[in-house]
């Protein structure tokens, strides 16, 4: 069954790849994490935090023996190699992926005609769903459908991502390195390019915040955008975070176990999900809840046109974040259920 869209409103429903993108082209930290414990002031303190202290460490080293062996891995398989992306597996495959978006995910994504015709641009996205991110599921496929599979189209994802076995699957399909030199590579090769400045920070947050846009103060996609001097095309969604029951991301956790120095993860989330129940991690992804995705691309944004050649990063990021937080609210008016859409 060939996918479907609609080329004169830019709306398709569709469902995708597996390139699931889990952080920021800046890679930055939470702005919001809780502070570092207090040193203790006083023996009856010391005394008193003695005991966490000595867990905390035992865990820290535990998990650097554990995960040690895989943080070493990850060096070698970070190159932004554009040619990875094959466009004739993601045509041979875009029709079952959209068939399961239909029937799962019910995937619709609207107002793609934002999106330039041709040439570099950053399109950046609120994030949801855990490390099966359907929201980039439905839109991979909704531009691949729309712009049609030759149009360079890359994704950025965590290292642990592409480092996993899967990695050179998503590869395939476009997924490449978060970092700001690869964004800024797919860029200056004339590609679209998505990014997610919430990253993990966002993709797990609990799901009571579900309709909130959090980048947690994530700059690094309007510097790449300003230096790379393209457009910036708000990608919002909803749905994602239904697909489970987000329970922390646990950004606490990862900090307890050093997972934030040993592999960069800064969270370490913890949801109710099938088919584990309780999911720490969630390395292994679950099964979502057949939650309904709705994605909306709002209109281009000119740094220099609107903000100056010299913009302020501040101004630019609380513009970008107010409009998608207001598209959001709109998409979340429309919803009656959870799930259900």
């Amino acid at each position: 069954m060939a996918p479907m869209s609609d080329a004169a409103t830019g709306s398709a429903r569709v469902n995708g790849n597996a390139a699931a993108t889990e952080t920021s082209a800046n890679g930055g930290e939470p702005k919001r994490e809780a502070p570092d414990e207090a040193s203790s002031a006083g023996g009856g303190l010391g005394a008193a935090t003695a005991l966490p202290r000595a867990v905390a460490g035992a865990a820290a080293g535990l998990s650097g023996r554990l995960l040690g062996p895989l943080a070493k891995s990850i060096g070698s398989r970070l190159s932004a190699d554009l040619d990875d992306r094959d466009p004739d597996f993601i045509r041979e495959n875009l029709p079952l992926n959209w068939l399961i978006s239909t029937l799962w995910f019910r995937g619709e994504a609207r107002n793609l005609e934002n999106v330039p015709e041709k040439g570099p641009v950053l399109l950046v996205g609120n994030h949801s769903g855990g490390n099966l991110t359907p929201d980039t599921i439905v839109f991979t496929v909704a531009f691949c459908t729309y712009f049609g599979v030759e149009r360079p189209f890359y994704q950025l994802a965590h290292n642990l991502v592409l480092a996993s076995p899967v990695g050179p699957l998503l590869r395939r399909y476009g997924t490449v390195s978060a970092s700001h030199e690869h964004a800024r590579e797919a860029l200056e090769a004339g590609a679209a390019v998505l990014v997610y400045p919430g990253g993990d920070w966002e993709v797990h947050r609990p799901s009571w915040e579900r309709n909130i846009v959090d980048f947690a103060g994530r700059k690094g996609f309007i510097r790449l955008a300003r230096d790379a001097g393209v457009p910036i095309v708000p990608v919002v969604s909803i749905g994602g975070q239904e697909t489970a029951l987000f329970l922390s991301n646990g950004n606490w956790l990862a900090r307890l176990l050093g997972l934030d120095k040993s592999l960069r993860l800064k969270v370490l989330p913890i949801s109710i999900a099938l088919p584990w129940i309780v999911n720490v991690g969630d390395f292994l992804s679950h099964l979502p809840l057949p939650a309904k995705i709705t994605i909306e691309v709002l209109e281009p944004i000119d740094l220099e046109e609107q903000f100056g050649a010299d913009p302020d990063l501040d101004e630019v990021y609380d513009h970008v974040t107010t409009v998608m937080q207001d598209a959001l609210d709109g998409l979340a008016a429309e919803r009656r259920l959870p799930v259900l859409g």
